[in-house]
């Protein structure tokens, strides 16, 4: 505790993802349709492996294009892990797409809601056994939101703005006895996404993306990932990205067959936490399934 009260809080409330670049809707909803297939993700993350209680995640997720390409839905199961705590959301989103000669503007907008639990009264305090935070477990079931996002891409780059959730929402507010005193055990904040990528070709066999991930929400400071992934005879990525003040992290994703891919990411914590926790481990399996079997689909590399 004294480690973890040593460190500086950047009030990351959403799952943190590694492999961001591979799974764009769990951050933006204008991505739905993007891969031109029935696009089925699952993940897994556990985070800061050794510590009790340190955040472990999972998403599914799944997206396809319809009536001729012009409108994408998507899907969005998470559920999260914290300590004592969880959340579970599910999210629907539907993506306007406006095709121009060599790129795609997709405008996107999802509706969802999120299920918060925690259990205060396991946690058995030591000290201030009459604190009001501890005196009752958290249970909110039903917490609806919104988000909206723009994605812009070809087969070559993409550059994304989204907003995933738009209101603020206050987890567990009740008045403190007869005082005029009202406790609010948490608020969850709006977050805002700024994503960008490109590929170059490296020859026959490689091609480089680099891509760039910038989160902000209010009162904590701009984080930033910088990433860049080799491809090797559009079988192979390797990567490496770096997150700033916080972790260097090692990416490989092996594409199994056309349709089939697995993703897997090793965060090196650079921060205090290093000296107590093992690192973060993420795993991903890709689904895609093919409308046009009869035509030629572009490579997809995001």
């Amino acid at each position: 505790m004294c480690t973890l009260g040593s460190l500086p809080l950047h009030a990351q409330q959403q799952g943190m993802f590694t492999q961001y670049m591979f799974n764009g809707l769990a951050l933006n909803p204008a991505y739905a349709g993007s891969q031109e297939t029935l696009s089925l993700t699952a993940l897994t993350r556990y985070q800061w492996v050794g510590i009790d209680g340190a955040p472990n995640t999972q998403t599914f997720s799944a997206h396809a294009p319809f009536k001729k390409d012009r409108i994408a839905l998507g899907l969005q199961l998470y559920n999260d892990n914290i300590g004592v705590s969880n959340t579970f959301s599910t999210f629907v989103s539907a993506a306007y797409r406006i095709n121009f000669e060599k790129a795609t503007l997709s405008m996107g907008l999802q509706l969802g809601f999120s299920s918060y639990k925690s259990d205060v009264t396991a946690l058995n305090p030591v000290f201030d056994l009459d604190d009001v935070a501890l005196s009752e477990n958290v249970h909110e079931p039903f917490k609806p939101n919104m988000g909206t996002g723009a994605y812009f891409y070809s087969d070559r780059y993409y550059i994304g703005l989204s907003l995933p959730t738009l209101f603020n929402s206050t987890i567990n507010s009740f008045d403190i006895d007869d005082s005029n005193l009202t406790y609010k055990s948490g608020t969850s904040k709006r977050h805002t996404y700024l994503t960008a990528g490109y590929v170059f070709d490296l020859g026959t066999h490689f091609k480089l993306k680099p891509s760039t991930l910038l989160k902000y929400v209010a009162g904590a400071p701009i984080q930033f990932d910088i990433n860049a992934n080799l491809l090797i005879d559009e079988v192979v990525w390797v990567g490496v990205s770096y997150r700033n003040g916080e972790s260097i992290d090692f990416l490989v994703e092996l594409l199994i067959t056309s349709d089939l891919r697995l993703g897997y990411a090793y965060d090196y914590t650079l921060n205090d936490l290093n000296n107590i926790s093992q690192g973060s481990h993420e795993l991903m399996l890709n689904y895609r399934i093919e409308f046009k079997k009869d035509n030629i689909t572009s490579p997809r590399y995001f």
